[in-house]
């Protein structure tokens, strides 16, 4: 498999406290990648310092061949790297199938195009059924009419999951995709997401903390502590490592 992102020493320092001490990661494609750690380890800042929202002390970030470091958000969007919050940000104002509809990269006719109607209406026709289809595909077939502000909180992470499906990208990062959302829909989330690596192979870096839940759907976790990466491995070998039990898992993770 080929190697989607990259870290390499990543380093991120905020006058004198160091957030992420040079972390090396690797997500390699098609697969479903989780990091993991207690409050405070830096696992949000390394995603940020991967995706544009912050810039790295030091250190580089590859995605693919392309040296990504220090790019803005879009331009790294613009490239394929796509990334949700932990709280979601739909466009409000907007149904769940315009939500959809707005992250395709193929929208606008333009000022010379508008007035030539063959010239966008099959186009737009191909995207309203792409949109649909990947609605069916994280869960959200039947409220592609509603309101995005309406959905619940499971629903939101899945249209976030949509949108990136829909903007083309080679790799989605999710911090905290089930997070404040019931056992059973988030079950139902990282199924949508192992589903949609399977058959549209999709690569996902996951941040989440309810690793009960979520650590049979990964391929390969990495742990951090203080900044740094502990552990890195097979879910299995991760969670029973003496180091990753003692900072962040307490003892019943052998059991996990």
């Amino acid at each position: 498999m080929n190697n989607v992102l990259v870290t390499e020493n990543v380093t991120k320092s905020f006058e004198g406290l160091v957030a992420v001490n040079k972390a090396n990661i690797v997500v390699k494609e098609n697969t479903f990648t989780m990091l993991i750690g207690p409050n405070g380890s830096g696992k949000t800042t390394l995603i940020n310092c991967c995706t544009g929202i912050l810039k790295p002390t030091s250190g580089r970030v590859m995605l693919g061949d392309i040296d990504i470091t220090g790019w803005k958000p879009h331009q790294i969007y613009d490239v394929g790297f796509v990334r949700s919050f932990q709280i979601p940000l739909p466009f409000v104002g907007l149904t769940v199938l315009d939500n959809v509809l707005a992250a395709m990269r193929n929208i606008g006719e333009g000022s010379f195009k508008a007035i030539r109607t063959e010239s966008w209406a099959g186009q737009e026709e191909e995207n309203m059924d792409r949109a649909m289809d990947i609605l069916e595909k994280v869960g959200l077939e039947n409220q592609w009419d509603l309101p995005s502000a309406s959905l619940g909180a499971a629903q939101l992470k899945m249209l976030e999951v949509a949108k990136g499906l829909s903007s083309g990208a080679k790799i989605i990062a999710l911090d905290e995709p089930i997070g404040g959302v019931d056992t059973a829909s988030a079950h139902e989330i990282l199924g949508h997401v192992a589903d949609l690596k399977e058959k549209e192979g999709l690569t996902f870096f996951v941040v989440e903390h309810r690793i009960d839940i979520a650590a049979p759907f990964a391929d390969y976790v990495y742990a951090m502590d203080l900044g740094t990466i502990i552990s890195e491995g097979p879910p299995k070998q991760v969670l029973t490592d003496p180091k990753v039990i003692e900072v962040y898992l307490g003892t019943g993770v052998q059991q996990c």
